[in-house]
C-alpha cells in the first residue's frame, strides 16, 4: 500500500527494499554490541508484510529490514570478548537492519560461522531454523516416532523443519509444488513428498497415513490449507501456523523463540546440527542488494519456492 511504500522510501532509495548501501562503518558500536560487514542476508516473507504497512507491529521510521546476516566482524563494542575483527559470523537478529553493507546486533544474538558454511548458508539459520525448532518442540511438542507433515515444505522453514523433524526421529511427510521444490524437499530428509498442485493429493496423503492419521502438520499457508489439515490429523493431532500469511492487518508470525530459555535450548541444538553435518540450509535464489525489491515481489509471488532466498552484498 502506499502508507508501506513511504515507509520503505524513507530510509530506501535505490535499494527498493533495504537502506541505502553504507560505504563505510556507520558507527563504533556500543557494549554490548558488535559491528557486521555483512556478505549475506535472508529474505523472510514478513518483512514483505512490514514494508507493506500490513504487519501487526509497525517499526520505528526509519526502518531498515533484514534480521539474518552473515559476514565478518568489523569492530567490537567496548568490553566484548569472545570475537575478534575478521571473525566469521551469522546473527539471529540486528538492531539497524540487515539489508546494508554493515550491521549493529548485539553481542548475544552473533555466533561464529562454521567453515562448512557458507555466508548464504549462515544467512538462512537464524528465522527458518529457529522458527522451525520452536514450531516442531515448543509449540507442537513433537515426539519421535510421531508423523509429521510439512504443508509447503521447500522454502526456508520448510526445509529446516524437514531437517530438524529427521534428525529427531520423526516421520517426515512434505508438500512442494514444483519438480524442483520436491527433490529439495526429499533431499532435506522428507520420507515422503506429495504435490500441492494436483487435483485430489490431500486425499493421497490420507490414503498414505491411513486411520492413524497425522501427529503434527507445520502448516505455511493457513488461509489455504487450514480446513484441509483439520481432516488428516490424528486424535490428539496438532497443527502448527509457523508463517504469517498475508490477508491483511493483524496477522502475526509464530515467534522465533518466546523466552531466553528456550533461545538456548534452540541455539544448543541447532549448533549441534550444524557440528554434526545433518543442519545444512539449501539455497534457492540470490539477489544483489539493488535488487530487493524484486526479491521481494518473487518471494510473494513465487511458484514454488526451491530454498532460502538470500540478498547478497557484493
Amino acid at each position: 500500500g502506499r502508507d508501506g511504500e513511504r515507509m520503505l522510501r524513507s530510509r530506501v532509495g535505490r535499494a527498493g527494499g533495504a537502506g541505502p548501501p553504507l560505504r563505510a562503518p556507520p558507527m563504533t558500536p556500543c557494549h554490548p554490541q558488535i559491528l557486521i560487514k555483512v556478505h549475506a542476508c535472508g529474505v523472510n516473507p514478513v518483512e514483505t508484510y512490514i514494508r507493506s504497512g500490513t504487519y501487526s507491529r509497525v517499526p520505528t521510521l526509519p526502518y531498515t529490514p533484514g534480521s539474518d546476516v552473515a559476514g565478518v566482524v568489523e569492530a567490537l563494542g567496548r568490553g566484548v570478548d569472545g570475537f575478534k575483527k575478521g571473525d566469521r559470523v551469522f546473527t539471529t537478529k540486528t538492531i539497524t537492519g540487515g539489508y546494508a553493507e554493515y550491521t549493529v546486533a548485539s553481542v548475544h544474538t552473533v555466533f561464529p560461522l562454521p567453515e562448512t558454511l557458507s555466508f548464504s548458508q549462515g544467512a538462512a539459520l537464524g528465522i527458518p531454523y529457529f522458527t522451525a525448532f520452536r514450531a516442531l518442540f515448543h509449540k507442537a511438542q513433537a515426539r519421535p516416532g510421531e508423523t509429521v507433515l510439512v504443508h509447503g515444505a521447500s522454502g526456508g522453514v520448510g526445509i529446516a523443519t524437514c531437517q530438524i523433524a529427521r534428525a529427531y526421529g520423526l516421520k517426515v511427510l512434505g508438500t512442494a509444488g514444483t519438480d524442483q521444490g520436491r527433490k529439495v524437499v526429499l533431499k532435506s530428509g522428507a520420507h515422503k513428498i506429495f504435490n500441492h498442485r494436483e487435483a485430489g493429493y490431500v486425499d493421497r496423503i490420507q490414503k498414505y497415513v491411513g486411520e492413524n492419521g497425522v501427529n503434527v502438520i507445520i502448516e505455511m499457508v493457513s488461509n489455504v490449507n487450514l480446513h484441509n489439515d483439520l481432516h488428516l490429523l490424528s486424535y490428539g493431532g496438532r497443527v502448527i501456523v509457523s508463517s504469517a500469511p498475508p490477508w491483511g492487518p493483524g496477522a502475526t508470525a509464530l515467534s522465533v523463540c518466546a523466552t531466553q530459555e528456550d533461545f538456548l535450548e534452540t541455539l544448543s541444538a541447532l549448533l549441534a546440527g550444524i557440528e554434526s553435518g545433518w543442519l545444512q540450509p539449501v539455497i534457492g535464489s540470490h539477489y544483489l542488494l539493488e535488487n530487493a525489491a524484486k526479491a521481494h515481489e518473487d518471494i510473494i509471488k513465487s511458484a514454488g519456492a526451491a530454498g532460502k532466498m538470500v540478498l547478497l552484498m557484493a
